[in-house]
């Protein structure tokens, strides 16, 4: 998506099939360009809270949400609340993808393909992608791009860094990962772009975000709610595999031959063990999709309760930020 074109909710149909029928009150924990929440309310739902931590995308949503009336509630916010938001929900949609609202405007810092200052931050607010790239130890540099980005070559792009500073464009701190790394062949990805994603991540939280959120979406769903989880990425993939598997009763074995154990309470009964891909008529008009998976669950009876961060895989990193 762009600023001035349509926006494609990844893997919606998929969502609206799979959770049909859609009814009652939703909440959308990743607004953007407001495409989710868009669809709900069309296929149904009574309402939808939309949140979101940057204040432009309710901007840009001026225009067509006034339509809904108060079946779209507008709430400023981090999805990690949700549960302050909403409770007795019948539906929770989080869609991780980076909007490219953001990545289009040179002055978000997202970018390494367009100049500008090194920022990347949703919420326009804290800690910004400059004051980690320039004040952060070289060790926790390098944990940040090899956890969060999964980058290989990150203590010697950490190294680079360090030598380099001060940086403060995404031109610069592109130039600096490019040198460290071979030229790519046609086809693959920008040097640059695991180590943007990682940086995205640490400034944003978004690992942090998550593991709150899931949380958050167990003590707001009703009985009967679904929890809908659109991600790009192996590392969250794997997190909201790893919470779903323990939300519905299953523990992971010391020794992986032994019996599987069960739990007696599950909050949640999960759609498939294997998550949902994008089908070929979605790879055709949303190349964008590819690297998408979807994972559903609905929400048993049981007491919401507590899980820790590390047994769902949340990376974890040494040093401060």
């Amino acid at each position: 998506m762009s600023a001035g074109g349509p926006h494609i909710p990844v893997l919606i149909d998929a969502i609206l099939s799979h959770c049909a029928p859609i009814e009652g009150r939703w909440l959308d924990g990743t607004f953007g360009a407001g495409g989710y929440t868009r669809a709900l309310l069309e296929a149904g739902a009574e309402q939808v809270i939309a949140v979101d931590r940057d204040p432009l995308a309710f901007d840009m949503a001026v225009d067509w949400a006034i339509a809904y009336g108060d079946r779209l509630v507008m709430q400023p916010g981090v999805f990690s609340n949700l549960d302050a938001y909403a409770d007795g929900l019948d539906g929770v949609v989080l869609d991780l993808g980076v909007s490219s609202m953001q990545l289009d405007q040179a002055g978000r810092g997202f970018s390494f393909m367009k100049d500008g200052p090194l920022d990347m931050r949703m919420s326009q607010d804290g800690p910004s992608a400059s004051d980690i790239v320039n004040s952060a130890e070289e060790e926790t540099l390098a944990d940040i791009l090899f956890h969060y980005g999964e980058e290989r070559a990150s203590r010697r792009i950490a190294r680079a860094i360090i030598a380099a500073r001060p940086v403060t464009t995404t031109l610069e701190l592109a130039r600096v990962v490019e040198k460290c790394l071979p030229r790519p062949k046609p086809g693959q990805s920008h040097p640059a772009t695991r180590s943007f994603q990682a940086l995205r991540i640490a400034v944003n939280n978004e690992y942090g975000e998550l593991y709150q959120g899931l949380m958050a979406a167990e003590r707001a769903l009703a009985e009967g709610g679904k929890l809908a989880v659109v991600t790009f990425h192996s590392v969250e993939d794997r997190m909201v595999k790893r919470f779903l598997t323990a939300r519905a009763g299953k523990q992971a074995n010391a020794n992986r031959y032994a019996p599987e154990t069960t739990k007696t309470a599950a909050q949640f009964t999960v759609k498939s063990r294997k998550a949902i891909g994008p089908d070929a008529a979605e790879l055709a008009a949303n190349p964008r999709s590819r690297s998408a998976k979807l994972r559903i669950a609905t929400r048993t009876d049981a007491p919401a309760g507590d899980i820790d961060a590390k047994s769902i895989g949340m990376p974890q990193i040494k040093g401060t930020l």
